[in-house]
């Protein structure tokens, strides 16, 4: 019996940790090049900041045994999670490594459908370009589809949709419009809060999550959709109180 706990004890687990990871403003320049770039359309000069979220977590190949996992279960900053929550798709590093660029690339294409599609824009006439580096997955999808709406039309009355805060959050986007849950929203909270943000955008389905660790100082809104989104900001300008968690 003690023999058996033993190698219970020290067997690899099927878990890996992660933490806040980067943000980066989608409003604002990656490696010198502005991450969203729109042909076909004026383009509007844009205050404040939209800030796309990210975790951090071990590799897809890495082993952990359950002392390590123990102590990271009873931190705020860091998370244990089912190696499958991040790595969905399996197979090698690089594999996994490819499958998330390929996330990102069909995320940003989703994105912009949405977002012009959104401003009844023709997207064979307006052109987006969204550049992003070294950040994979489709979790940027809503704050993409955001920031080419600010960059085109901002609140709708020739202010910012960001009201000049620091927003953040997290979702995906499908080409209709439809904010779809992610990981981790916990611990992206947290980097947004790190980086200054005072408000998060959470797919509703995970308030709870996002309510765990909420930092002080950080206002959390409920989306469903991108119309939620930006109804929801644009009521923020205003001063009204939108939905919250």
């Amino acid at each position: 019996m003690i023999g058996l706990f033993g190698v219970a004890v020290f067997a690899p687990l099927p878990f890996v940790v992660a933490v806040p990871g980067l943000t980066a403003d989608v409003l604002g320049a990656d490696q010198g090049k502005p991450v969203i770039t729109v042909s076909g359309a004026p383009v509007r000069d844009t205050s404040g900041q939209l800030r796309m979220t990210t975790i951090r977590a071990t590799g897809p190949s890495s082993t952990m045994r359950l002392p390590e996992l123990v102590g990271h279960w009873f931190t705020t900053d860091r998370a244990v999670l089912p190696r499958e929550a991040v790595y969905s798709s399996g197979g090698s590093d690089e594999e996994i490594e490819q499958h998330n660029l390929e996330e990102m690339t069909k995320s940003q294409t989703a994105a912009a459908d949405a977002a012009l599609g959104y401003l009844r824009k023709d997207p064979k006439t307006v052109k987006v370009d969204l550049n992003l580096a070294d950040v994979g997955g489709p979790s940027a999808g809503l704050l993409f589809s955001l920031g080419i709406i600010d960059k085109l039309d901002g609140d709708g009355s020739g202010g910012d949709l960001t009201g000049g805060r620091s927003i953040a959050g997290t979702g995906t986007i499908t080409a209709d419009g439809t904010v779809g849950p992610v990981g981790g929203v916990a611990l992206k909270t947290q980097a947004a809060r790190r980086d200054g943000a005072s408000v998060f955008l959470v797919p509703k389905a995970e308030c709870g999550d996002a309510r765990s660790e909420l930092p002080e100082g950080l206002r959390l809104i409920p989306v469903t959709s991108l119309t939620d989104a930006v109804d929801s900001l644009r009521a923020l300008n205003r001063g009204e109180n939108p939905p919250s968690c």
